[in-house]
């Protein structure tokens, strides 16, 4: 089995966790300011790892070239302004339709990892990365009086656009991290990883640290003041990162980014079995389409 793909599957897991978390934190902070610690408290987990990993393998730190420091500001941005359009879709009655639309990354990713990185996706993985999208949006809609049909009737609404946008962001974030990682031209892909995540956290925590602190203090000192709440969150997030930087490193992101989809079946089988929530056809559905497609992509990569 690649190495790729047990790092994505427990990269995923990792993200889920830190969801979790999130989730609650968010009762108590602002939106931006629970996305803030994922960054501020994850910043000092990346550089540890990146020293730990330098001095292990007794290299010294190269000196990255222009287009690295390119990629991964803007990828940087791009990933901040995704998750930013993403929480600003839960204000909208109807935000399920911006959701839905926002799990077309994996597909974006794919095309802009053709137009950046010239990589293309073999006939089998697109046909995995497809069927699995579609059952992320039958579980996204699961629980909606949402149909196909009005789905697609919305396809040029507020809430659907914002959608796409949010996950064009992620999809070019995640091309942009790939491409930074491999502009290192290093041997291996834990080094080029590492140091990519330690710069790109960098520049997220100092952008998000500037507007806080000009835009909404009360949020930057709520959030240090539940600092035990936004340490776990920095901490899950900052392996969960280090899994999906390296897992980029090494394979196609758009093919990484699809198998990433199976935190959404953890989340389904946590809140059956966990929970013993009940799921319906379409939760059923979207699962098995989600697995079937991940299985054609893993086969096909």
């Amino acid at each position: 089995m690649p190495l790729w793909i047990p790092i994505t599957i427990a990269a995923a897991f990792l993200q889920n966790l830190r969801s979790a978390l999130q989730r609650q934190l968010a009762r108590d902070l602002t939106a931006t300011s629970a996305t803030y610690v994922r960054f501020l408290f994850g910043l000092p987990i990346a550089l540890l790892y990146v020293a730990v990993l330098f001095v292990s393998f007794d290299t010294e730190l190269p000196t990255p070239p222009t287009a690295f420091y390119i990629y991964a500001a803007v990828g940087g941005i791009a990933q901040i302004l995704g998750t930013v359009l993403l929480v600003t879709l839960f204000t909208f009655r109807n935000f399920v339709v911006g959701t839905t639309y926002s799990k077309t990354e994996t597909v974006l990713t794919a095309i802009f990892g053709i137009f950046i990185l010239g990589e293309t996706v073999g006939v089998e993985a697109g046909v995995g990365i497809f069927v699995s999208l579609m059952g992320v949006m039958a579980i996204s809609v699961a629980r909606t009086e949402l149909t196909p049909g009005t789905l697609l009737t919305s396809f040029i609404s507020r809430t659907a656009l914002m959608g796409m946008g949010s996950g064009a962001a992620f999809g070019i974030a995640a091309v942009c991290y790939r491409a930074g990682s491999l502009s290192l031209e290093m041997e291996g892909a834990l080094l080029p990883a590492a140091l990519t995540l330690a710069v790109v956290l960098t520049i997220q925590t100092v952008l998000m640290s500037v507007w806080l602190i000009l835009r909404d203090r009360p949020s930057l000192i709520a959030a240090l003041r539940n600092w035990p709440a936004s340490l776990a969150i920095g901490v899950t997030g900052a392996l969960g990162s280090i899994g999906w930087f390296t897992a980029m490193t090494l394979e196609n992101a758009a093919y990484v980014r699809a198998l990433g989809q199976i935190e959404l079946v953890f989340t389904f089988a946590v809140s059956w079995i966990w929970f013993r929530e009940r799921a319906n056809g379409r939760e059923i559905t979207g699962a098995l389409l989600i697995i079937a497609g991940l299985v054609v992509l893993v086969l096909g990569a």
